[in-house]
């Protein structure tokens, strides 16, 4: 599959279907994109695993960190790599490597890896390169455009007040 534009059907049924998201290079400084966008997700309704080695056996959100995706206790439907795109073979060889297999490897803005995309397409999972979880599903749901943002969906849905913040998401 080329990787260089995803059509909107393809990031919505992703979104949809994932239930469970290990964070690969999950941090717990708040100012950092992969905490927020854990943050995120676990708003969402996300079961989200944070993965640091640097973090195990410490929580992140809440949520206990671990050093590597096998250490995960559960199934993961998603892997979602915030590290550098030369890291991305290791990771995909090990979420190659867990039983179940996740659906999706999700690679983060800016990180790209085609050979390894490659391997794990081969291997029946769906791919992502260079795009951001929490920036597609706000686009998607239309919550993005709250804040002057166009993204492309025009919808009659009201948003819900769901814990202090309004949500108008993909997930029910």
């Amino acid at each position: 599959m080329p990787h260089d534009q995803y059509p909107d059907s393809l990031i919505r049924s992703v979104l949809e279907d994932v239930k469970t998201v290990a964070v690969i290079g999950a941090s717990a400084n708040p100012v950092r994109p992969s905490y927020f966008v854990q943050k995120y997700m676990i708003d969402k309704g996300y079961t989200v695993y944070p993965v640091n080695p640097g973090q195990a056996g410490k929580t992140i959100l809440d949520r206990p960190c671990f050093a590597s995706l096998s250490e995960v206790p559960d199934p993961i439907d998603m892997v979602d790599i915030f590290r550098a795109s030369d890291a991305v073979p290791g990771i995909v060889d090990e979420a190659l490597r867990l039983t179940p297999l996740p659906g999706v490897i999700w690679m983060q803005l800016g990180v790209v890896h085609e050979e390894a995309a490659a391997r794990a397409e081969a291997a029946g999972l769906r791919v992502i390169m260079n795009r951001c979880p929490k920036i597609e599903y706000g686009r998607l749901s239309g919550e993005i455009g709250w804040t002057g943002v166009n993204s492309r969906t025009i919808s009659s849905k009201r948003p819900v007040l769901r814990s202090g913040f309004q949500h108008r998401g993909l997930r029910r």
